[in-house]
């Protein structure tokens, strides 16, 4: 909330990823920022993608800053928990004029979602 409340929309994804670096580092939080995962197909490994934050080790965190959240940007968030192994994630969407969040559940963990 502070990286909005002082930023506002309108920049660019890179700007927020590093405004709410410096607020993980302040708060004592342990992260990595845009740790890269190998994507498999059937065994095969296909590919690399990036989430933008590994929270603690337990929480993917993806940022956008767009308009509006939209249906891809829900499914990108849900592969990257899935990817990565994790229970959840959180997308964080810096570019509507109030700052929008999605929980993101992994369904291997939650079978009723």
């Amino acid at each position: 909330m502070k990286v909005h409340n002082q930023l506002g929309n309108g920049f660019q994804e890179v700007i927020y990823q590093r405004c709410l670096s410096i607020e993980l580092k302040r708060a004592g939080i342990s992260f990595d920022r845009e740790k890269e995962q190998n994507i498999y197909y059937d065994n095969y490994m296909v590919g690399t993608r990036r989430a933008d934050f590994v929270v603690e080790n337990q929480v993917i965190v993806e940022l956008k800053a767009v308009i509006n959240l939209e249906d891809v940007h829900l499914a990108q968030a849900k592969n990257y928990v899935v990817a990565y192994d994790f229970p959840i994630g959180l997308l964080i969407n810096f570019g509507a004029k109030s700052l929008q969040f999605k929980k993101i559940y992994n369904p291997k963990y939650n079978s009723n979602v």
